[in-house]
């Protein structure tokens, strides 16, 4: 870079194959005039990846009906739990998990408490996570060898609570036949098969090597904003270069990989109501022969998001309306939670029923089930509804119910999460929120 000025024309260059490369930069506020790691141990257990999985329903639940009696394995289900019970020993309920931010924004503050053990950030005006959601600390980590670093659906329309960092979300793919399309389309190889090429393609993933001296040079000389967005733009386009490089190798020689059912090309409402369930079978069967064709490790599934007002089966008005309106011990509300749970229960059986070596899909992975408040009505942060599934190949306890009494910080568990599927981790978490102390009563 010859001159020391920059502008919003400027553009790095380099010579690539004795061809002059391009390569633009993003928005930064030095235009504006404004100037204001964690590592992977091994990650394959008995020569198969670990993966993790989010599946998340809004509004939360009753605690009074939702936390089961007895501890260890010898638990008995709840009400809220049954649509799970059947799952029992390949499931963990933990209860007694608080998160201990400041509950600033209700059912925004709960989600960033839960899903990344930090403040939310801008509380009171554009609130947005302060850091990545676990399932982007995780994909940063484990999401590199595989096309896509992470998947994000769901059956309801949101925008989702996928973070790369403040103000910067993976928007969730909604409709099951676009999922399809986007992981098993026409650049999918089932193993045996020969890989397509693309003469361009290697050259587009060689961009940011042509100009790594410039991007060094780049990175000295702006803010500490500035260079966070650019960080953001440049792990953007690798992702990309990554993400080609994989179509020039041969497909994974994985025997549970399989093509999945084409799902339907739309699931209209039925009389005012979506069709939730036949959409969150289509969405996890995708996703499931999307882990065993290892073409991600990380997805996540929002089933409902928070202050949702979907009108659900069963009920007379939207689930957040009905939180705060319904009187009683408010039979709409837990009969909407059950759905939720049941959904869930389809995500878990989608995994178990892969065979994968000796054992199943589920079992090397890790799903993290849980909502943004506990109970809705008051936007409770304290005893989350948490179900794990799976065990990471090995490294999660399951067929248990732990609690723990008195109350713990729930960043606690999110660490054990992240350390189970990989990553080398002394901490998570910021603030209120923050812990350097996983939570061994679930570990191996």
């Amino acid at each position: 870079m010859k001159s020391s000025k920059l502008s919003r024309r400027t553009v790095l260059k380099g010579l690539l194959g004795g061809s002059l490369v391009t390569l633009g930069l993003p928005p930064l506020e030095l235009f504006m005039n404004r100037h204001g790691t964690a590592y992977a141990d091994d990650p394959v257990v008995s020569g198969f990846p670990r993966r993790f999985g989010l599946f998340f329903w809004g509004n939360g639940n009753n605690p009074d009906r939702w936390v089961p009696q007895g501890i260890g394995a010898d638990w008995v289900a709840s009400e809220q739990l049954a649509p799970v019970y059947h799952l029992k020993e390949v499931i963990t309920v933990v209860t007694g998990m608080n998160a201990l931010i400041p509950n600033t924004v209700p059912h925004h503050a709960g989600a960033a408490g839960i899903l990344s053990g930090r403040p939310v950030m801008n509380p009171y005006s554009d609130s947005t996570f302060a850091g990545p959601s676990i399932d982007q600390t995780i994909a940063g980590v484990i999401g590199g060898e595989t096309r896509f670093k992470s998947l994000e659906f769901g059956s309801a329309p949101g925008s989702g609570l996928s973070y790369n960092g403040p103000n910067n979300k993976n928007p969730p793919e909604e409709n099951p036949r676009a999922l399809f399309e986007r992981i098993f389309g026409g650049s999918f190889q089932l193993p045996g098969e020969d890989p397509i090429v693309d003469p361009k393609v290697g050259l587009r993933r060689s961009v940011l090597d042509a100009v790594n001296s410039q991007i060094s040079s780049l990175k000295t000389r702006v803010g500490s904003a500035d260079a966070l967005r650019l960080e953001q733009h440049f792990e953007g386009i690798r992702s990309l270069e990554k993400r080609l490089a994989k179509l020039e190798e041969d497909p994974p020689d994985l025997k549970a990989c399989a093509l999945p059912p084409m799902p339907e090309p739309d699931y209209p409402d039925i009389e005012g109501r979506p069709q939730m369930q036949e959409k969150n079978r289509a969405l996890c069967d995708v996703i499931a022969l999307a882990l065993a064709c290892d073409q991600t490790r990380v997805f996540s599934n929002y089933f409902t998001k928070p202050l949702t007002n979907i009108l659900f089966q069963g009920a007379g008005a939207g689930h957040h309306q009905l939180t705060h309106d319904e009187a009683g011990d408010q039979p709409e509300c837990h009969n909407i939670t059950m759905q939720c749970v049941q959904a869930l229960a389809y995500q878990i059986e989608a995994l178990k029923k892969i065979e994968e070596g000796a054992g199943t899909l589920l079992d090397n992975c890790l799903i993290l089930g849980t909502s943004e408040v506990s109970l809705g009505k008051t936007h409770s942060l304290q005893n989350y509804p948490i179900v794990l599934a799976g065990t990471a190949g090995g490294r999660i306890k399951s067929g248990i119910h732990y609690n723990a009494v008195g109350g713990d910080n729930v960043s606690k568990l999110l660490l054990s999460i992240c350390r189970a599927v990989g990553l080398d981790l002394g901490e998570f978490g910021e603030s209120e929120g923050y812990v350097t102390q996983s939570l061994g009563d679930v570990e191996v």
